[in-house]
């Protein structure tokens, strides 16, 4: 994944959570399915912290179903550790919106999970759509 600072000119967005206790398993590290569900958390809040949360997205109709997923588990993350989740998300096509994800270990640094998810524009009954206007110029205004 390409280096983070080099992905601000994109919509971009940080923010930490902590693992809950709900989340490990056995080994006593994060679940891995749980990655992606803080994959979806990522790209709520970078759309929330881009003024459009994505409830809001779906009261207009758009919705962003998730086409492809792709994640590299780099190391592990136990009960109560907090984490650094850092999102950015562009255009690829033309309809087709991509977000990575890199989260580390908030104390340490250390790398826990990145990767990305691609999504396309459906309406509410499903149909593939293009991305609207308003939704464009929220993105490339960051």
């Amino acid at each position: 994944m390409a280096d983070e600072q080099a992905n601000h000119n994109k919509a971009y967005h940080e923010f930490f959570l902590r693992v809950r206790y709900s989340e490990t398993d056995q080994m006593g590290t994060f679940y891995n399915s749980r990655a992606l569900e803080w994959f979806e958390c990522a790209r709520t809040e970078l759309l929330r912290s881009l003024g459009m949360p994505y409830s809001q997205m779906e009261a207009q109709g758009v919705f962003l179903p998730v086409i492809e997923a792709h994640l590299v588990y780099k190391g592990r993350a136990k009960y109560d550790d907090k984490l650094r989740v850092v999102v950015w998300a562009e255009m690829t096509g033309k309809a087709r919106l991509k977000a990575q994800v890199k989260i580390t270990n908030a104390d340490t640094g250390n790398a826990v999970v990145e990767g990305y998810t691609v999504h396309a524009f459906i309406d509410k009954n499903g149909k593939v759509i293009k991305p609207p206007e308003w939704f464009l110029k929220i993105l490339n205004n960051k």
